[in-house]
């Protein structure tokens, strides 16, 4: 669907991007990472023909931006960090006037209201767009980025300024539209891409660092294996029985479970098993394993990794603690939406088996 080609860019001196190659698939949710000036909306705004590259070319289907591009945009909906509206238009103007600009061939009354329906913004379809909301401009973004019923979307940055619910239904929008669409998500917000996107690319410093699944690259770039175990007995003794395990290299105590019972983080050598001496050892010390469980690198920590560079990632350190203040989401937060996302398809599959 999707193809980019040695693509390379230049602001004068500055090398932006160099030589970027990758491919999509119809139907793919492609999550697009990179730490600020990494090189991500440059891609993003040659992809959509916005500005042209250097050296290489993008491809969509039978394509080539740059020999074609009023037939490739066409095929792309895109909304930029900064939604394009025009202030002093109520969103029915913008959304027509798009409509008109785009020369959409669908019939207009019918398709613009499907769209309003689709991002919530029939409430609002009669006011001016300077009067709304930042959600609710980010949303007549996305409505104007649908417009043409395009095959591909690029979405940059599609929930910053959204609340919670808001962000559930945009995260629960990207996941339908990518039945049918192929989509191209960037966002700084980690568990977003992780709850949304089939695959991952890492880009820093203009080349792209990773490309593949966040379990794929959890297990390629971990030089350890973890392991999370809630254990019934004194804390300290159970720390220095299993520090002395054969592979143990770290053991950090963690949350306590119960009055007696307390969890640890134990990391160990990933060529070594030491599933069964923890439990031998933990049986002679007469302290009960509650639980044990593998612990995947987050997407957190592969970010960090891959971007910085370190033999080990500080386990304290979150991505959003480098964030400007209104891209930061709060764990719990998060924790929250995916929670009701997961409760939202699993009443959607129950219905549609009904």
């Amino acid at each position: 669907m999707i193809e980019v080609k040695n693509i390379s860019k230049k602001y004068g001196s500055k090398l932006a991007l160099d030589n970027i190659n990758f491919s999509l698939k119809d139907g793919e949710i492609l999550g697009f990472l990179g730490p600020n000036g990494a090189g991500k909306s440059t891609t993003m705004n040659i992809i959509t023909g916005y500005i042209s590259s250097t050296t290489g070319t993008v491809m969509v289907d039978e394509d080539e931006i740059m020999e074609n591009p009023i037939n490739v945009k066409k095929k792309i909906g895109y909304l930029p960090e900064q939604p394009p509206l025009y202030q002093d238009m109520t969103v029915k103007e913008y959304l027509s006037f798009m409509y008109d600009l785009k020369k959409v061939k669908l019939n207009k009354k019918e398709h613009i209201e499907s769209i309003c329906n689709l991002v919530k913004i029939s409430d609002v379809y009669d006011r001016l767009i300077k009067n709304l909301s930042k959600g609710y401009k980010q949303r007549v973004g996305i409505a104007q980025a649908l417009l043409g019923d395009p095959e591909v979307l690029i979405l940059d940055e599609p929930t910053v300024g959204l609340d919670p619910n808001q962000i559930m239904e945009i995260r629960s929008l990207i996941k339908r539209l990518g039945e049918k669409h192929t989509i191209i998500l960037s966002s700084h917000i980690l568990s977003e891409i992780q709850s949304v996107c089939s695959r991952i690319i890492v880009i820093d410093k203009g080349k792209i660092v990773a490309d593949d699944t966040a379990s794929n690259l959890s297990s390629s770039l971990s030089m350890d294996s973890r392991l999370l175990i809630s254990i019934e007995g004194e804390p300290n003794d159970v720390i220095e029985s299993l520090k002395d395990i054969e592979g143990v290299k770290t053991v950090v105590l963690g949350e306590q479970k119960d009055q007696n019972t307390f969890e640890y983080i134990v990391t160990y050598d990933k060529n070594i098993d030491v599933r069964k001496n923890v439990f031998s050892v933990m049986a002679q010390k007469e302290c009960p394993i509650v639980s044990m469980n593998n612990v995947d690198m987050s997407l957190e920590d592969i970010f960090l990794r891959l971007t910085q560079g370190d033999e080990e990632v500080v386990e304290e350190k979150s991505v959003t603690d480098e964030m400007p203040d209104n891209d930061k989401v709060s764990e719990e937060k998060n924790n929250k939406i995916l929670e009701q996302e997961e409760n939202l398809d699993k009443e959607q599959k129950d219905g549609s088996e009904e």
